[in-house]
């Protein structure tokens, strides 16, 4: 057996701890049946993190994630933190993460599989088939820059402040993740931005081409502006493949991709450092959905985008993608059998709830790998 991995697991809030444990259901199984030995630690993130410490993240929970090889992230975040103030919100520990981390790169992918195309709100000839990955620049941009704050007017009004910041080696990085990337799947990439409008994506787009002419010349390269690619993907989404954008885009723009597919709770992400001189990179994986209170401890969440989030941490993180390939195909064959939680309910399904799809997926496994 290989040497054991670290990997943290930060279950959040709402969903969270329902879809993460199904998610520890499969570290267990690829721990007993495959070449998977994992040291696991739990703790607290969001709003249970600030119910225990009086703050999103704890030093020493963020002390974990960076020596960790992989986080597994559930949700955070709820109406009762609502009132708090902005350094008080459950959503600040998520930021800390991918900020204190330096995951600057993150990959969303939008499958729709066969099963549910017509769970999807467009018509099945748009999404049969669908595989696009939208590859998101994700610690700089106006999340982050600076100054950012609400301040009082001569006058007695209000005046609030977001700055959109990027540099060269920021815009250049996130480039050429999604031209290596693009090199293994059919060679195209779509680099969003508003350089209409903004300096920022004035800068974006020439940077982008920078680095493709002087060191992807073999990718295919369009620019599209951000608000025509929102149109585009609607319209016609299979003609992206690969799609590199900013912070904000790139969170606007995946989550219409995501309602391509049928539902948010289908859709897994990773959010990637840069490597070390190992070749290893710190590494957070979480599903695309938020903590959906309103469906809270109901067992009605949709567990799929934990799970397939786990997939590509097998993938990305283990270097293990045979395993990410067997899990992946579980996920198929168990909607392929009809199996739905209700978010991803079509006439004819089987209604299962939270736990009764990690059931399912374990069998499947478990068929596979008589």
């Amino acid at each position: 057996m290989s040497n054991a991995y670290n990997v943290l697991v930060l279950p959040g809030d709402g969903i969270g701890p329902e879809v993460m444990g199904e998610v520890r259901r499969l570290i267990d199984w690829f721990g007993e049946n495959r070449d998977f030995n994992a040291n696991v630690d739990q703790d607290l993130v969001g709003g249970a993190a600030l119910e225990a410490h009086g703050e999103a993240i704890s030093d020493a929970c963020m002390d974990k994630a960076l020596a960790a090889d992989a986080v597994l992230f559930g949700a955070v975040g709820g109406p009762q933190w609502d009132p708090n103030p902005f350094h008080l919100k459950p959503e600040r520990g998520l930021l800390r993460l991918r900020k204190d981390m330096e995951l600057f790169a993150n990959l969303r992918p939008a499958l729709c599989f066969d099963a549910l195309v017509e769970a999807s709100s467009l018509k099945p000839e748009l999404v049969s088939g669908l595989d696009i990955l939208i590859v998101r620049e994700l610690t700089g941009g106006v999340y982050f820059g600076e100054p950012k704050e609400i301040r009082d007017l001569p006058d007695g009004q209000r005046e609030g402040i977001d700055t959109q910041r990027y540099t060269t080696e920021e815009i250049r990085r996130i480039a050429r993740v999604a031209f290596d990337l693009a090199g293994k799947r059919s060679n195209r990439v779509a680099s969003s931005e508003k350089s209409n409008v903004m300096q920022s994506g004035v800068l974006w787009r020439e940077e982008v081409t920078w680095v493709h002419d002087n060191e992807f010349a073999g990718v295919e390269l369009e620019h599209v502006l951000a608000d025509n690619c929102g149109m585009q993907l609607v319209r016609n989404p299979k003609q992206y493949d690969v799609i590199v954008c900013d912070n904000l885009f790139g969170d606007m723009l995946s989550d219409v991709a995501a309602m391509l597919t049928g539902s948010l709770g289908m859709l897994p992400s990773a959010s990637l450092g840069a490597p070390d001189a190992g070749g290893k990179r710190k590494a957070l994986y979480e599903p695309v959905h938020g903590s959906a209170p309103d469906i809270a401890g109901q067992g009605k969440a949709n567990p799929l985008a934990t799970v397939l989030s786990f997939a590509m941490a097998l993938r990305y993180s283990f270097d293990l993608g045979s395993e990410a390939d067997l899990l992946e195909g579980a996920v198929d064959r168990v909607l392929a059998s009809g199996k739905r939680t209700a978010d991803i309910m079509t006439k004819g399904g089987e209604l299962v709830s939270t736990s009764q799809m990690g059931d399912a997926i374990i069998a499947e496994l478990n068929a596979a790998a008589r």
